[in-house]
């Protein structure tokens, strides 16, 4: 299995990410990937890009070193009602929504209340993929928000940043693979580099992937005719 569209990186517009588009675009074309997408973290976490930031993202070339550059967010939930930091005027012009928890935006405290904010969310036409979900720390209940996401349409993201983070994390993110095996959910398996080294290094969760025998198809990023198809329900997308 290869990932071919890298669809969670984040650029030095964040003062904790390191490297330029163009140089995140150089590794993703060394790597062989067809597609990246820059999905800067929106306005509420620290250091995070400017509301201009995303009113101004179609300036980016659509094609950088060979690599199809799509263009997007990764946005914090702001609560436990799935409350997004960036407006829908802005969300509905950008080809990638990712919602992420982030602590120092919000956390939750409890494994009930955690679970709901991710139901809430995924209620928002506009988010494409539930990001790291693996990273959260007072536990969900990973098939309720599994089987919820398949109703609705969305991505479940595999986070390869989050798979590292060491023994609880690499738990959590099998715990959640397992889940949406059983539920034949599609997936996305993204780096979240935030240097352009890491960009498509996603090695480590495509093992597990393989341990489990995950259905390829269900990769949605193994192809980029494949992840457009998919995100072509809500959205236009013209390359």
């Amino acid at each position: 299995m290869k990932i071919l569209a890298d669809i969670h990186c984040h650029t030095n517009v964040s003062t904790h990410a390191y490297s330029t588009i163009k140089e995140m675009a150089e590794c993703a074309a060394e790597r062989g990937l067809e597609a990246m997408a820059m999905t800067n973290h929106a306005p509420a976490l620290p250091d995070s890009a400017h509301l201009f930031h995303f009113q101004g993202i179609h300036s980016i070339p659509r094609k950088i070193c060979g690599v199809i550059i799509l263009r997007g967010v990764e946005c914090s939930l702001t609560d436990k009602n799935g409350g997004l930091d960036l407006p829908e005027r802005e969300l509905e012009h950008l080809e990638i929504v990712i919602a992420s928890i982030h602590s120092p935006v919000y956390l939750p405290k409890s494994k009930k209340e955690q679970t709901n904010a991710w139901l809430n969310v995924i209620e928002n036409p506009l988010v494409d993929i539930l990001g790291h979900l693996g990273r959260e720390r007072t536990g969900l209940d990973a098939e309720e928000i599994v089987k919820k996401a398949k109703a609705y349409n969305k991505l479940i993201e595999i986070n390869a940043h989050t798979v590292n983070y060491g023994s609880k994390a690499d738990s959590n993110c099998r715990e959640i693979i397992k889940a949406c095996k059983k539920y034949d959910m599609p997936i996305v398996v993204n780096s979240d580099a935030h240097i352009c080294y890491n960009v498509g290094a996603v090695d480590h969760a495509l093992s597990i992937l393989a341990e489990v025998d995950y259905d390829e198809e269900l990769v949605m990023n193994t192809s980029l005719d494949k992840l457009l198809d998919f995100l072509s329900v809500r959205k236009n997308i013209i390359l």
